[in-house]
């Protein structure tokens, strides 16, 4: 005869598993199970198995065996977790990549009827088209307002009609309605809320991050550094190569301005004087078709734009 396990033998068999767990993973995702299955959940455990391990518990235990555990090892990095033991949630340990194992975890969704009472987590709109039921079932349809037409003997909505909102209680008809038509409007899996990763907590966001995405965020902070930089006349390492171009402008500025000169100002004075320089060969002229006409002996001369002296300097540095 097995011998039964007391409440008290419970939790002491809960809290070594528990800070057996902490002491060998630095990795967890804190998973929300709301409306999730044991069969659902045991699936989960089987498509986690190998590097990943999902413990499930009372809010309260999990949060005592945290603390007997940071109490024990001195290692207070845990009790980050205790604020994220919310609701009905459960840990998922893992050693593997955090990215592959949530991608994993919301593989393992099941659709699930509108029962009545139940706060929808997305909208609900009933499609168009022949519901297979007989005329006398549109009394559901008069109640929900859902514009019917009988055709060949059957009920047929005639337009798409949203009947629950994101975040109403399903209704009884609402329920009555999608069970007729067979319609399962909702899915429910563990649902990652947040990230802990050896002592920090993150939303889970931040695991679909690309390397794209954190090289233009960190261009874009590198952009503000310079900026500031530039405006408060506090050389940086950013700003160091701008502070240097605009100084050297300043200075052949002042070259062009006055007669003191050096030798990458004299270059530049040496093209302000004779401004033929900046002319560029043009192209030849392809010789024209033997269909085509002639082209014409003279062409006016037009006067060379004139061009600014940034525009001068960044020529001869190009």
């Amino acid at each position: 005869m097995a011998v039964k396990v007391t409440k008290a033998e419970k939790k002491v068999n809960y809290d070594k598993k528990l800070c057996k767990l902490l002491d060998t993973y630095q990795q967890i995702l804190i998973v929300g199970a709301d409306n999730v299955g044991s069969n659902q959940l045991q699936m989960i455990r089987k498509g986690l198995r190998g590097d990943s391990i999902v413990l499930m518990g009372k809010n309260t235990m999990m949060k005592r065996s945290i603390r007997i555990h940071a109490e024990k090892t001195g290692n207070n990095a845990f009790l980050a977790l205790i604020e994220c033991l919310v609701g009905n949630v459960g840990l998922i340990f893992t050693k593997g990549d955090l990215k592959e194992v949530s991608d994993e975890v919301s593989k393992y969704k099941v659709g699930a009827p509108a029962r009545v009472g139940l706060v929808a987590p997305i909208d609900v709109v009933v499609p168009p088209g022949n519901t297979g039921l007989d005329p006398s079932q549109t009394s559901f349809f008069q109640v929900l307002n859902i514009p019917t037409k009988i055709n060949k003997g059957t009920v047929e909505i005639i337009t798409p009609v949203e009947i629950i909102k994101k975040g109403e209680k399903v209704g009884s008809s609402e329920s009555a309605l999608l069970s007729k038509l067979l319609i399962k409007p909702f899915s429910y899996g563990l649902i990652v809320q947040s990230v802990y990763d050896n002592g920090s907590v993150f939303s889970p966001e931040v695991l679909e991050l690309t390397d794209n995405d954190l090289v233009a965020r960190f261009a874009a902070g590198l952009t503000n550094v310079v900026g500031l930089s530039m405006t408060l006349n506090y050389p940086t390492l950013a700003a160091i190569p701008h502070i240097f171009i605009n100084s050297y402008k300043n200075v052949l500025s002042f070259a062009i301005a006055t007669e003191y000169s050096f030798p990458q100002a004299e270059k530049v004075k040496e093209y302000l004087k004779d401004p033929s320089k900046f002319a560029v060969a043009a192209p030849v002229a392809a010789a024209p078709s033997a269909k085509g006409k002639a082209a014409p002996a003279k062409e006016e001369k037009k006067e060379e734009p004139e061009e600014d002296e940034d525009d001068f300097v960044g020529g001869l540095f190009d």
